[in-house]
């Protein structure tokens, strides 16, 4: 598969059987129920429409698409295609669909359903905010102007065999097929949903939602007709919602809760580490992650690019990194630290309140301006807030909070009505290891749109063009392609869209009882638990 992804103008072909053969954990025991928690109520269950920390391993649990990964890792491996070759060019892929894979509605999958799934969520109408990503399909263009309802590119060879031409080649296009966006739906189910296929999910994956009762529980059960042999291992998975972390983590301790989902509470990190028994169930993983403000450059006073910059001086990063014990590094990028094409010798911008001061002046904003400051409402994410207010009434800026849940905060982003927000809870982890992924979706046009995770609303057609050059080379890992895109990011910074503030490690916890490689509860594509592979021990 790396030979593959590092020269597409190979021809490549992969085979396995239909029902896929794993290489199952000999110390699983198959059956029982775990409990996991979250604060808030989850969004949707629709891959087309689901982006965020909380719905993200959910949807991965109900759906499959055609490339997937190997668990707990970014290694890509075919998924509901059994092969696939690539033409020299690197524009054309043919995938041959595995036979036999049934939705949970019992009908079989077939090609059709492909072509109806990058279709949809590739229409204006479904408002997707992961539609960009697909912008190297021939007729994507076409789709986004409403010129088209279908995608060109996409064409169904036979009922097993789909073929995607792209219009210009695409180094990330395998990743892209492997995201929760390229889930295969049928569409039927769609329909008779009515515009509510986000609380009716059908797909093809390890389990089915089999209950949810709004504002308290979702109840997933396995799928017992999964094309992966042995898999899952877990009759049920209950999600329960409404629990603040700390009552969560008091439960976790009493062996109520098997994970956390929002992770260990910030007022109870350095209580947990420190004793023994709870530290040996807490997980750490790295994670390419930047947590940032977003200011959104369509409305008064950020459309200025001195204001932006101002914002840039006035956060004091080093004391946010604090109320989060220390689990982060300042951020001065949008690429985090690890990622290929990170800019390693910028210093972005310092830490100083009479430069933002004077910025702000030659705004002809000496006296300030008032603003609003949207916040996800689980600790520490209101407490970041609120230093981040602070900082801010230091440069004379008055920023009223609003805290709300995580639904609400995405909502505003994507309607463009929210003048800041802090990204916490929400925060960028990189949906696969590429510097391509922290452009597109959160500061390219395509994520600007109605719908789209770039809150900032930030839209420059020359960085654009620069970010798509990079991406229309053929080898992802090239030297030519880092450094293009390095400079991609630097011209950001000279806009200063956002404010990177830092880059987060993972921690979370699970119970004594429960089995799997920890990778699987800080896995970097099932954020933040790849649910198929995990089991209780007893």
């Amino acid at each position: 598969m790396k030979k593959l992804l590092a020269s597409t103008a190979l021809i490549a072909s992969l085979s396995l059987p239909a029902m896929a053969q794993e290489t199952l954990d000999p110390n699983a025991t198959p059956g029982g129920n775990i409990t996991v928690t979250y604060k808030d109520d989850v969004a949707t269950l629709d891959p087309a429409i689901g982006y965020d920390w909380q719905n993200w391993s959910m949807i991965k649990s109900l759906f499959d698409g055609l490339m997937d990964y190997e668990p707990g890792t970014t290694t890509l491996r075919p998924g509901l295609a059994e092969s696939y070759e690539v033409s020299e060019d690197g524009l054309t892929f043919t995938f041959a669909l595995r036979p036999g894979v049934v939705f949970h509605n019992g009908r079989e999958m077939t090609a059709e359903d492909v072509k109806y799934s990058l279709d949809r969520v590739t229409l204006p109408e479904t408002a997707s905010p992961g539609a960009g990503f697909f912008a190297a399909i021939a007729g994507y263009d076409a789709m986004a102007s409403g010129e088209a309802t279908t995608l060109e590119g996409v064409t169904v060879v036979d009922p097993l065999t789909v073929q995607i031409t792209l219009s210009r080649p695409d180094a990330t296009f395998l990743h892209v097929m492997a995201l929760n966006f390229a889930s295969v739906v049928p569409q039927e189910a769609v329909e008779e949903a009515a515009g509510d296929f986000g609380r009716m999910p059908v797909g093809t994956g390890a389990f089915k939602l089999a209950d949810w009762t709004v504002g308290q529980s979702l109840l997933f059960e396995k799928n017992a007709d999964y094309w992966r042999a042995g898999l899952p291992y877990l009759d049920t998975v209950t999600f329960e919602v409404g629990q603040e972390p700390i009552v969560a983590l008091l439960r976790l301790q009493n062996g109520e809760v098997d994970v956390p989902g929002d992770g260990i509470p910030p007022a109870k990190f350095q209580e947990v580490m420190a004793d023994p028994e709870q530290a040996a169930r807490v997980v750490e993983g790295g994670q390419l992650q930047t947590g940032y403000i977003t200011l959104n450059v369509t409305a008064a006073p950020f459309d200025q690019v001195e204001v932006r910059q101002a914002v840039n001086m006035a956060i004091n990063k080093d004391r946010i990194v604090q109320l989060i014990n220390g689990r982060a590094v300042p951020a001065n990028q949008p690429l985090p630290p690890s990622m290929p094409g990170y800019t390693a010798d910028y210093d972005g911008y310092a830490y100083d309140v009479e430069a933002a001061k004077a910025l702000l002046a030659e705004a002809g904003l000496a006296d300030g301006f008032e603003t609003e400051l949207y916040v996800m409402n689980t600790d520490p994410n209101p407490r970041i807030a609120q230093a981040i207010q602070q900082d801010l009434a230091a440069i004379g800026v008055t920023a009223s909070i609003q805290s709300l849940a995580q639904a609400n905060v995405i909502e505003a982003g994507g309607a463009g009505t929210a003048p800041m927000i802090w990204s916490g809870g929400m925060a960028w982890i990189a949906d696969f290891p590429d510097p391509s992924n922290f452009f597109g979706p959160i500061l390219g046009c395509a994520g600007a749109e109605e719908g789209g995770w770039n809150w900032s609303k930030f839209c420059n057609a020359e960085i654009d063009a620069a970010a798509t050059a990079a991406d229309s080379m053929i080898d992802p890992a090239t030297p030519e392609r880092l450094a293009m895109w390095s400079d991609v990011y630097m011209k950001v910074m000279e806009e200063a869209p956002w404010v990177p503030v830092f880059n987060e490690q993972r921690y979370t916890m699970k119970s004594a009882r429960m089995g799997g490689d920890d990778a699987l509860y800080v896995d970097p594509v099932s954020i933040p638990v790849n649910y198929d592979y995990v089991y209780v021990t007893e």
